[in-house]
């Protein structure tokens, strides 16, 4: 997408600025589907570090995500946790991952996750 789509950007700003982790969202991006809860950045990166730091390998690099965001004007990407990328039926991690999405390079987007079955 070359220009952002504006009402998505309000979502995403509506989610920054109520702090809330409920706003289900299935975009598509470069051609995957990701489908999960928004969360705000600084929750976003809060878990990340979490994560990494609770790793014994990956753990020095906790602190990056510990930094926080100095952003002035709309946000400029969708922060997803408990996320999963659709693969045919398959949802990929089963558990959900951490995603974070540039607004601008969303091809569609629809409210609510998409389930996915084997049956």
């Amino acid at each position: 997408m070359s220009k952002p789509d504006e009402l998505l950007v309000e979502v995403a700003a509506l989610v920054e600025s109520g702090q809330s982790n409920q706003m289900s969202l299935t975009v598509v991006s470069g051609g995957t589907v990701i489908t999960g809860r928004l969360a705000p950045e600084a929750a976003w990166r809060q878990r990340v570090s979490e994560v990494l730091t609770d790793s014994a390998t990956l753990g020095g690099f906790s602190a990056v995500f510990n930094t926080p965001t100095k952003r002035d004007g709309p946000p400029t990407h969708l922060h997803f946790h408990v996320a999963r990328i659709l693969q045919g039926t398959v949802g990929i991690p089963e558990t959900g991952g951490m995603y974070r999405v540039a607004i601008e390079d969303v091809s569609a987007w629809t409210m609510g996750d998409f389930s996915y079955s084997d049956r």
